[in-house]
């Protein structure tokens, strides 16, 4: 069972191609459903409840409803906020992933006033460089990626018309510093790193930023990317591979993803000149 409905009844709701019941109310529904966001079962939380919220979300029967079905989701990122290694993760987690689906409806639809998305936007901040739990993949759990989701949902604020140049500003400092803060010891190791670098690149895609913001920003990730800088450390290497990953993560997605800002032959040059500059020993002829 399942809250109040087995999982029988909703695997019927997805062979239906998941058409909104109509034996309960959509309130009760979706109650449901966002109670198992937080299952610790990979075929209810991600084969279930996941798909079925989107598909309404994207089908519009959320519409009249986005405004508190988007703050049910920003309440969720604050079940257990603080805590590692527990379950809870997985509600903050999938909470995320529905509040970019809310957003990207909305970016396409324009159906909340800016204010909200504001609102929004502060909260999935604050929550996204607090969120302790970085865990990937849990074993016999699955996908938890907070990291991940959170990263997508930053994604899908950058696309919304109320968000201008100052405030992409600040997203990409909260990406980069999601990457900066990122303990040693627990690395970055399940795709995060990409879907920073894609979110980014949403950033990047509004074309409100110049030079003279990025190439800070760029060098702010480059110090933190070099490990003969960091002096002191037990192994240097360990503290610089998640800025080194983003370094590089951005050269393969400015260099091949479709659709580039109209900053990227420049941006692509600073990008180059930190890696180089951090990577300096290998790329010396004769190297061993």
């Amino acid at each position: 069972m399942i809250g109040g409905m087995s999982l029988g009844y909703w695997n019927q709701v997805q062979a239906a191609g998941f058409e909104v019941p109509s034996d309960r109310p959509l309130d009760d529904l979706t109650a449901e459903l966002t109670t198992m966001l937080g299952s610790t079962e990979p075929e209810v939380r991600d084969g279930t409840a996941y798909p079925a919220l989107a598909t309404w979300i994207e089908r519009g029967v959320y519409d009249d409803l986005l405004a508190g079905l988007g703050d049910g989701m920003v309440a969720g990122l604050a079940v257990g906020l603080g805590e590692t290694g527990t379950d809870t993760v997985f509600r903050r987690s999938f909470s995320a992933l529905i509040l970019a689906e809310c957003l990207e409806r909305n970016n396409a639809h324009h159906l909340l006033p800016g204010a909200k998305v504001l609102d929004w936007g502060d909260r999935v901040v604050v929550w996204f460089l607090s969120e302790a739990d970085t865990r990937g993949h849990v074993d016999g759990k699955g996908w938890a990626h907070a990291v991940a989701h959170g990263a997508d949902t930053i994604g899908a604020l950058a696309g919304s018309p109320h968000l201008a140049g100052a405030e992409h500003a600040v997203l990409l400092d909260v990406l980069a510093e999601r990457v900066l803060q990122q303990p040693a010891d627990q690395p970055l190791a399940s795709g995060e790193v990409d879907r920073i670098a894609a979110a980014a690149m949403r950033v990047l895609r509004r074309n409100t930023l110049g030079t003279e913001v990025l190439e800070p920003w760029i060098h702010r990730i480059g110090a933190a990317a070099n490990p003969y800088g960091l002096g002191g450390a037990a192994d240097p290497f360990l503290p610089a591979s998640g800025p080194q990953a983003l370094l590089r993560a951005l050269f393969v997605h400015l260099s091949l993803a479709p659709e580039p800002p109209t900053v990227r032959p420049d941006l692509l040059l600073v990008v180059v000149e930190a890696l180089r500059a951090t990577n300096a020993p290998y790329l010396q002829v004769g190297t061993r």
